[in-house]
């Protein structure tokens, strides 16, 4: 799965992110819009995660989606 994909159908991955990072709100992962970058910088905010801990952690859940 790339990241096109999810772009794509943002709305069906929704709530696979939901699911995975539990303290994400609706509002937020609507504004990110399945865009890498911004779950990304949703992730360090929201969790206090180092952006490499962030960016691994969401290249983690792409992977679980295959």
């Amino acid at each position: 799965m790339n990241w096109d994909q999810i772009e794509g159908n943002w709305k069906q991955f929704k709530g696979k992110a939901q699911e995975y990072w539990g303290d994400l709100t609706d509002d937020e992962l609507d504004q990110a819009q399945g865009q890498r970058e911004q779950m990304v910088g949703l992730i360090q905010e929201k969790y206090g995660k180092a952006r490499a801990e962030a960016e691994q952690e969401v290249d983690e859940w792409r992977a679980r989606l295959n």
